[in-house]
């Protein structure tokens, strides 16, 4: 079968598409740097630039230094055109954040506001957002959604929840959340959300392995800059590897699950829930901290170098526990190269680079890599 002729209108928007992308991972660049890097001619590039102009979508942000002829104008992105919020839905909390196209956070709440799956936490759920953006003073017609992050298991459709055991939502669907939200409203799995974040502007890392410490331990699988999602798509569900036959019981019902070794609850049992208090106690090599953070990086090791050997690609640690991780990365760089039957080198670990708001952060991204490919 003949492959299908682009037609002009197809063309354009793929040029126009390509102006901006190339904008949005270069600010304040030049009408002829843009023509040389995304091979288009001048006169393609100014058309395109003019209609991204009037739709508010980039800016001229100045002029560059003349080289002897009229002086280039610095076009960038205009970050502030549209904006996304984004809810990372816990056990015991809805976290918040309201980012704009670059994926930087505007702001930022979290509640504690425990899961329930009824009609009167939807509502509750509805009224915080409209509390929220109200606070944020954004005009709701820039508002591209609401992205929702749930630690379940998603059908493929993304619309309904196939497995959930964290939260009682197996069943569930986005319409109870959309009911009550005056946005378009979809669906993440916490941790593809947090991973999805953790590549968002990255050019030269395209492949990695997201391990997802979080009350709850889970994990994505990002290759070509996509998440894998598996056959099932059940794909990162690390929490759920055995990696101590017949030993602790997960909360899934096995025994030797990584969570049962791996989760932030682990560490922040010791001191009421709170994980950053944990670490602030590690600091001062306080007991019983310090006896649980070396038993619980000898699990965490055996774990990161399983998903070394499985994958062969970077690994990085996110979640509650991760965040705090920045400054024992050589430590746990150090122990993974002592496991690894191939290298001697453990850089390949790497630490999360969004340590607030991870996984609704990820949610929110996901509308506005949805608004960048519709431009």
């Amino acid at each position: 079968m003949a492959a299908q002729r682009l037609n002009s209108m197809d063309v354009k928007k793929m040029n126009r598409n390509a102006i901006y992308r190339y904008l949005n991972y270069h600010p304040s660049t030049s009408i002829q740097e843009i023509a040389s890097a995304v091979n288009l001619s001048l006169p393609t590039v100014t058309q395109n630039l003019k209609e991204l102009q009037e739709r508010d979508l980039i800016i001229e942000t100045g002029l560059f230094e003349s080289t002897g002829g009229r002086k280039a104008k610095a076009m960038a992105c205009n970050s502030v055109a549209k904006y996304s919020i984004g809810l990372d839905v816990t056990r015991n909390h809805v976290g918040i954040v309201a980012i704009d196209l670059s994926g930087k956070i505007v702001k930022n709440v979290r509640h504690q506001f425990p899961f329930a799956n009824s009609e009167t936490y939807f509502q509750g759920v509805g009224r915080l957002v409209d509390e929220f953006v109200a606070e944020c003073a954004i005009d709701s017609s820039k508002i591209l959604g609401v992205g929702i992050a749930l630690p379940a298991i998603l059908e493929a459709d993304r619309q309904t929840v196939s497995y959930a055991t964290v939260i009682d939502f197996k069943g569930g669907n986005v319409r109870q959340f959309a009911e009550h939200i005056p946005y378009e409203c979809v669906l993440s799995n916490d941790a593809n959300a947090a991973g999805f974040a953790e590549l968002w502007g990255e050019q030269d890392l395209n492949n990695v392995v997201y391990l997802s410490l979080n009350n709850s331990v889970g994990g994505s699988i990002i290759v070509d800059n996509q998440i894998y999602t598996g056959q099932n798509h059940r794909s990162g569900e690390f929490g759920h590897m055995t990696i101590v036959p017949g030993g602790h019981t997960c909360y899934c019902g096995q025994k030797g699950c990584v969570d049962a070794y791996c989760s932030a609850r682990i560490l922040s049992d010791s001191t009421q829930g709170s994980i950053s208090e944990f670490f602030r106690l590690l600091r001062t090599s306080q007991e019983p901290q310090k006896s649980l953070w070396e038993e619980y990086l000898v699990y965490l090791v055996v774990t990161i170098n399983n998903l070394r050997m499985l994958y062969d690609c970077d690994v990085i640690l996110g979640g509650y526990a991760g965040a705090y991780m920045e400054e024992y990365i050589d430590l746990l760089q150090e122990r993974v190269a002592s496991k690894n039957t191939f290298e001697a080198d453990g850089s390949y670990l790497r630490v999360c680079k969004y340590k607030l708001e991870a996984t609704a952060v990820g949610a929110a991204l996901e509308l506005v890599a949805g608004f960048i490919d519709s431009i």
